[in-house]
């Protein structure tokens, strides 16, 4: 980093991310464009997001805990079948031109938009967890392929966990919420480790956005646990068309 300002910037954005990826998702989307603005090329932007994520779903993990929201071991059973798929994607190169897949993501998550609004709504009162059996194993196969795309890149796909939990599981939100940080926090550990070796990490630069990530984590996790589920929703809502104008219309 070349000038002074980068390293409050890269704390501000970080405390940004560590926030909305947190109550949402997508907070990659603004931390690799910086991560590149700043110098780094491409892959190693990449993995050296992975620092600052092993570091706020840590602390957010923390967060949830210390507010009495935990849902292990059903969020390591997860986590392990996505840690698999993690390392298969961290090591994939996929040949596609960036604006298509900035395109394709956009679809994905206009969708995500429609399924949250207008979905049949679930009254918090009726929601039974279906976190064994055959939910169990639904969850475990789902998350083997979240995690190989997880393991690629990440961005944007706490959206989707989110959904998947809510809807299949029959979580809360708040509930989907801590058991995403978890399993995130145990694929992307797999998948910092793949970028190590292969000497993809700029520390500084990941140790640094990870205090913005951090603080930003813990403070997300706990206000989203006082706020409620109509706080995530509102806010997943906003995010996810914020996310999919960006990469409709400016790549």
């Amino acid at each position: 980093m070349e000038e002074w300002y980068h390293y409050p910037l890269l704390v501000i954005v970080g405390f940004a991310v560590g926030f909305i990826n947190t109550v949402a998702g997508g907070g990659s989307l603004i931390s690799l464009p910086v991560l590149i603005f700043l110098g780094l090329p491409p892959s190693v932007a990449n993995g050296t997001n992975r620092v600052a994520v092993v570091i706020q779903n840590s602390l957010a993990t923390i967060g949830f805990k210390s507010k009495g929201v935990t849902t292990f071991p059903f969020n390591l059973y997860l986590g392990l079948s996505a840690l698999l798929g993690a390392i298969i994607g961290a090591y994939i190169a996929v040949d596609i031109k960036g604006e298509t897949f900035n395109r394709i993501l956009a679809i994905i998550m206009v969708i995500v938009v429609l399924i949250i609004v207008f979905k049949p709504k679930m009254k918090l009162m009726e929601l039974q967890e279906r976190i064994t059996g055959k939910y169990l194993w639904i969850g475990i196969l789902a998350f083997f392929f979240f995690g190989i795309y997880g393991g690629f890149i990440n961005a944007g796909l706490g959206f989707i966990i989110i959904l998947f939990l809510h809807y299949v599981n029959q979580m809360t939100l708040v509930r989907a919420n801590a058991t995403k940080v978890a399993v995130v926090l145990i694929y992307t550990i797999a998948a910092l480790v793949v970028f190590v070796i292969n000497d993809k990490v700029n520390w500084e630069v990941g140790l640094i956005l990870a205090v913005g990530n951090g603080t930003g984590a813990w403070f997300s996790s706990r206000i989203s646990v006082k706020k409620g589920d109509g706080f995530i929703k509102t806010f997943l809502v906003v995010m996810v068309i914020a996310m999919s104008i960006k990469l409709w219309f400016f790549g």
